[in-house]
């Protein structure tokens, strides 16, 4: 096989220090930084200087015997978050640790923020979380996605696609952040990847955002990649170096899923359309990463009611405050045969010809 080219030519992005310090400088805008402008600008220079010099990593640490490359400098940061999902992964393999389940609400809509209102979503959620909580014996873990609009400083950063350059090159966890030179700090995938780990069980309540899943969701479906077989050892390809990373595709990978194993359910619910289209895709990604299906449903709640009555469509809706009930309990069954070895999954063990 030819050896791959690695295709370059989109155009410099590099800022003028003049830019740069004005873009610095809108995290300053309100006049409350007035009295401090001197101390902004003497930082500005050491801002400056890890911007042009490109310190995305600034703290490093050697790699040790775990790795392909034992000497190679790896982000402290990379080093941390892969110490908590190997803790994570420990206890949820552990056949005596409690059930956990992971309840995600992917609304950005919060009270704490523009809206003003809490959401539907959350709402459903919380019946859930009480049906669950009804097994005292159970952890539930509740990811509530609209911190991402509401919390000072949390992000969920884009994906940057490395895996389309080459599946090695895509790191597990995600090593394209924090980001030091670009400014793309508090990254919360480095909370999330454990939390995922950690859980034998996941639901996801979510509303329909013009026909897809809404952005806040999209952007933790995207930064998951890296569990569907994702590279746990960043030294062997000494970081991001594309070459070496084809190289490794092309002799042969294995795509390891990270996130196997894990039972599913998912709710969907919208006012109008595309509560169906969400619901395949998601459910459609979760069997792609090798969870097993507990459960499915969409529906509509309102329809083509006013917005401003949804909440009182789901007060009079007792159907789907019940079906999300029953969709809890039947997780919590299926995590528990799941955990006895008494859930079917047929063709588990047959291997995959198209892995990618």
């Amino acid at each position: 096989m030819a050896k791959p080219q690695i295709r370059t030519g989109q155009g410099d992005v590099k800022l003028t220090r003049e830019e740069f310090e004005r873009r610095l400088g809108e995290r300053f805008y309100d006049p409350l930084f007035d009295d401090v402008r001197p101390q902004i600008d003497d930082a500005t220079d050491p801002a400056w200087v890890s911007y042009d010099k490109y310190h995305k990593s600034p703290r490093t640490k050697r790699a040790g015997a775990d790795f392909a490359d034992p000497d190679f400098e790896l982000p402290i940061e990379w080093l941390a978050t892969r110490a908590a999902i190997k803790q994570a992964e420990k206890r949820q393999k552990d056949p005596k640790s409690p059930s956990r389940l992971l309840l995600i609400c992917a609304s950005p809509r919060s009270d704490q923020t523009c809206p003003g209102e809490m959401s539907k979503t959350f709402r459903l959620v919380q019946m859930a979380k009480r049906e669950i909580a009804k097994n005292k014996k159970l952890e539930i873990d509740v990811l509530d996605l609209s911190h991402i609009t509401s919390e000072y400083g949390k992000h969920i950063h884009p994906c940057k696609a490395c895996v389309a350059t080459a599946m090695p090159l895509c790191h597990w966890p995600c090593s394209c952040y924090p980001n030091h030179a670009l400014g793309q700090v508090n990254d919360w995938m480095a909370e999330l990847y454990p939390r995922w780990i950690a859980a034998h069980g996941v639901m996801i309540v979510t509303p329909v955002h013009w026909y897809q899943a809404p952005s806040v969701l999209k952007l933790m479906m995207d930064r998951l990649v890296c569990a569907d077989g994702g590279n746990p050892d960043p030294t062997s390809t000494h970081g991001k170096k594309p070459k070496l990373a084809k190289a490794l595709e092309i002799k042969g990978w294995d795509y390891p899923r990270h996130l196997a194993g894990r039972a599913f359910s998912v709710i969907v619910h919208g006012d109008t359309e595309g509560t169906d289209i969400v619901r395949r895709s998601l459910t459609d990604w979760l069997l792609d990463l090798q969870l097993i299906e507990a459960g499915a449903m969409d529906r509509y709640i309102g329809y083509y009611g006013p917005y401003a009555t949804s909440h009182k469509a789901l007060d009079k809706d007792k159907a789907i405050q019940q079906e999300t009930k029953n969709a809890a309990r039947t997780l919590v069954e299926a995590v528990a045969l799941l955990r006895k070895g008494k859930l079917p999954q047929p063709g588990r063990n047959i291997e995959d010809p198209r892995p990618k």
